[in-house]
Formats: C-alpha cells, structure tokens, sequence
C-alpha cells in the first residue's frame, strides 16, 4: 500500500474511532446508543468492503497488465 493510501486508511480509523468515542460519551439512553455503535459499525464495515472491491480491482487490472505484456514479449521472440 502506498503512502496515500495509509494516511487516507489512518484518518478514516481515526474519523471511526472518534465517532464512536462521541456516541459513547453523549448523554442518551442505551438503546440509543446501540442502535449508534450498530450504524457506525455497519458504515466502517461498508468502507471497508468497498476498499476491498477497489484494490481486488486494481489487482485485476494489474494482472491483465502484466499477462498481455508477458504474452507480448513470448510472441515478440517466438
């Protein structure tokens, strides 16, 4: 993972972290509460799913990459 993709990683764990810390220290009722946890916890998991879809993508994309420049090369010297 590059540089970027750390920092950007780092400041949306940190963005999750701070919102739950928030619910937790708001004055509501338990309940309320819960059902926050449980919001904020489905969001970080579809952040994470979607992060996950893009870099299989880009792996993908690379793969092909790669393959067609193998194939390339084999019938440059075939």
């Amino acid at each position: 993972m590059n540089t970027t993709g750390k920092i950007i990683t780092a400041v949306a764990a940190g963005a999750a972290v701070g919102a739950i810390l928030g619910i937790l220290f708001a004055p509501d009722k338990g309940t309320e509460t819960r059902r926050k946890i449980s919001e904020k916890g489905h969001q970080l998991a579809d952040g994470v799913k979607e992060k996950f879809q893009a870099g299989k993508r880009k792996f993908n994309d690379l793969k092909e990459e790669i393959t067609e420049a193998v194939k390339s090369k084999v019938e440059e010297y075939a």
